[in-house]
C-alpha cells in the first residue's frame, strides 16, 4: 500500500473512532458525530482513489469522490443518495444555521460504515472492527 494511503486510512479510522465514541456518550453531540462520520467516508474514498492512482479535486463531495471510482466500487453505486446527504455534514452542520437531529448520525455513520467496509475489502485490508 502507498503510504499517502495509509495515512488516508489512519485518518479516516480516527475519524471513525471520533464518530463512534461520541454517538456512546451519555450526552452525544451531533453535530461532531455527522462530521466525523462524513470525514471517515471522504478519507477512505480518497484513500482508494489515491491507491489506485486515480487524480481528484480537493473537496469533501463524496459523489464527485464516488463518480472518481464508480467502475472500480460497484457496491457503493446504490449509496449514491446517501452519499450526497453525508456530504452536506461535512460543512453545513459546522456553522450556525443547520444542527444534526437523532436520526441524522444514526444514518451518517451507517453509511460512512459501508463506505469503509467496502474500501477496505478493496485495498485487501480486514473490513472487521
Amino acid at each position: 500500500m502507498k503510504p499517502e494511503t495509509d495515512e488516508c486510512v489512519h485518518k479516516a479510522e480516527s475519524d471513525r473512532k471520533v464518530a463512534r465514541r461520541e454517538m456512546q456518550s451519555p450526552d452525544p453531540v451531533y453535530d461532531a458525530v455527522c462530521f466525523h462520520a462524513q470525514q471517515s467516508a471522504e478519507k477512505y474514498l480518497k484513500a482508494f482513489l489515491e491507491e489506485n492512482s486515480l487524480g481528484f479535486a480537493r473537496t469533501h463531495d463524496l459523489v464527485y469522490l464516488l463518480d472518481r471510482c464508480k467502475d472500480e466500487l460497484p457496491d457503493l453505486e446504490a449509496h449514491r443518495p446517501r452519499l450526497a446527504g453525508l456530504t452536506a455534514f461535512g460543512t453545513a452542520f459546522r456553522y450556525p444555521g443547520a444542527e444534526a437531529d437523532g436520526q441524522d448520525p444514526v444514518e451518517a455513520v451507517a453509511v460512512a460504515e459501508r463506505v469503509r467496509e467496502v474500501i477496505r475489502v478493496a485495498l485487501g485490508m480486514p473490513s472487521g472492527p
